[in-house]
């Protein structure tokens, strides 16, 4: 026993080093932790809003029975998703944190590194999510619309109940790997001074030059954090599929 100590308080190896991190730094490392999940969450929840309203804008189509006012208001409005879209998704995220965090403070705008954190995964979410929508939209049958507007639905309510539901169990499987892909980047905003789980495994591996174990100790909490809520994203795309043995119900009618 008093061997193990010894050993743990003067690591001989890049294990012993991972758990003497993990030991030391631990408070970092869990703080770390927290954040990412927070940028992460908040900035994909965010995101996906922004994403479904610019998607359906990029949907909305122009028709020429429609008034000038409205015909210009839709034009505008999709060139500037079509604008927002080609920016955010033809860029680098660590590039778009350094520009609005420190083009922000320059033009006289304050903002922490968390909200600019935040604000910069919102955008790129939304971005990324415009394409997936407007695809998952584009995948529904056209004569579903032309049912509901056959029974005097409107096309926005034609668009809330009947084509977002179903375009909402098609992206599922995106918008899962769009927040497992934020989880992980938003590594990059350390860039900004944001105090994430990359900066702390920097900063913990800076004290006793031992980078290589320290990022090692944040690729195994990356890793179990990813590995988890994608099982959970399975669950919940299982959950909304719903029965898959309707053909034995069926059967089981005609043999009545």
């Amino acid at each position: 026993m008093g061997f193990v100590l010894l050993s743990m308080e003067n690591p001989q190896n890049s294990l012993e080093w991972m758990v003497f991190l993990a030991k030391k730094y631990m408070n970092m490392f869990l703080e770390g932790t927290w954040l990412t999940l927070y940028i992460a969450v908040i900035g994909t929840l965010l995101g996906f809003v922004v994403g479904y309203a610019v998607g359906i804008i990029q949907d909305m189509k122009v028709s020429k029975e429609d008034n000038v006012l409205k015909k210009l208001l839709l034009r505008v409005l999709k060139a500037a998703a079509a604008v927002y879209v080609e920016v955010f998704r033809d860029t680098p995220m660590i590039v778009q944190a350094m520009i609005i965090y420190y083009g922000l403070r320059q033009a006289g705008f304050n903002m922490t590194p968390v909200f600019a954190g935040v604000f910069v995964t919102v955008l790129n979410t939304g971005a990324y999510m415009a394409e997936t929508v407007r695809g998952g939209i584009g995948s529904i049958d056209l004569g579903q619309r032309e049912g509901a507007w056959a029974l005097g639905m409107s096309p926005m309510k034609t668009m809330v109940y009947i084509v977002l539901p179903q375009a909402f169990q098609n992206i599922i499987p995106e918008m899962a790997n769009t927040f497992l892909t934020n989880l992980k980047m938003t590594s990059v905003l350390n860039v900004i001074a944001v105090q994430e789980l990359f900066m702390a495994a920097k900063t913990a591996g800076g004290n006793f030059y031992k980078y290589f174990e320290s990022y090692l100790v944040i690729a195994v909490i990356y890793f179990v954090l990813c590995f988890v809520f994608n099982r959970l994203f399975i669950f919940m795309e299982k959950r909304l599929k719903g029965k898959t043995d309707y053909a034995l119900a069926v059967e089981y009618m005609d043999n009545q």
